[in-house]
């Protein structure tokens, strides 16, 4: 059987060590750090190696650390996961969850802020003038495409806010500073929305969702080259075939999928995120 750890791998290890995840870390550090070693967990028992979870600092980092060969299988956001092909030849794009086919983003606002929920993106001009925060720069669902339908009503967020925008670093502390006034409005994920909503751990007579955005591909799991030589031939398609394999049919599967919040793990391919990639070139988040 495989074992599981994070930070240091349990054990001695001999050949080709463990294989690193990680994730992006968008949401509250405890809430990540527990659902990635439920999946460290799952990988070790499906593939029979070792499996490391090794947290990292912000999204750039996630990045960079992919690049040099110190991260093997990361959860991305849609632009963190083009970044890091991009930058490493031979990374491969191995699953996502079956909301990120269709994923958007809401944009929240303080009830004093005298901002009132919109139809469409142009309703989103109402937002110029405001106090903004985005997420993470490095944000699909939190800054790119919030970014993208806000230009497309006109608002130019490095010029038509009250002062330059905030970027919190995750969808938990964006919710956090709008609820406290800090900022009058923010893009956050969808489904941390939900979850903070559902769980009442965000005020909604304080807070409300002015807007849903139109839908775009978002999250997915890469797989770093060389995984075959060092776990042997098949393995990325082992690796592919064990995250496809989460479907809900244990109790283990199951809780794994509600951390994720998700159904089901689907197939992705590069190419659903050719739309991000277009996005983030105009607005120079990648070369």
């Amino acid at each position: 059987m495989g074992a599981a750890g994070c930070g240091a791998s349990a054990g001695v290890e001999e050949g080709p060590g463990p294989l690193r995840i990680s994730a992006i870390p968008d949401v509250d550090p405890s809430d990540l750090a527990e659902r990635e070693e439920a999946m460290a967990a799952y990988l070790a028992d499906e593939l029979d190696v070792a499996v490391e979870y090794v947290p990292v600092s912000d999204y750039a980092a996630s990045v960079s650390l992919f690049g040099t060969g110190d991260l093997d299988v990361v959860f991305y956001g849609g632009l963190t996961g083009v970044q890091a092909r991009l930058r490493t030849e031979g990374a491969a794009v191995l699953a996502q969850r079956d909301i990120d086919e269709r994923f958007r983003s809401v944009v929240i606002a303080h009830r004093d802020a005298g901002l009132e929920p919109v139809e469409d993106v142009a309703g989103l001009a109402e937002l110029a003038g405001s106090r903004f925060t985005f997420g993470s720069e490095s944000s699909t669902s939190g800054r790119l495409m919030p970014a993208y339908f806000l230009g497309q009503a006109g608002v130019d967020p490095e010029a038509d806010f009250a002062g330059a925008p905030g970027y919190s670093g995750s969808h938990d502390l964006t919710i956090d500073l709008v609820e406290s006034g800090s900022y009058q409005a923010g893009a956050v994920n969808l489904q941390v929305w939900e979850a903070r909503t559902e769980a009442g751990t965000v005020d909604t007579d304080v807070v409300q969702e002015i807007f849903t955005t139109p839908a775009y591909a978002d999250y997915h799991w890469v797989g770093a080259p060389g995984l075959e030589e060092r776990f042997g031939g098949g393995f990325t398609d082992r690796l592919r075939q064990a995250l496809l394999d989460v479907d809900g049919s244990d109790a283990e599967e199951t809780a794994l999928l509600e951390q994720y919040g998700a159904g089901a793990i689907v197939p992705a391919e590069p190419g659903d995120y050719d739309r991000i990639e277009q996005i983030a070139r105009t607005l120079g988040l990648v070369g």
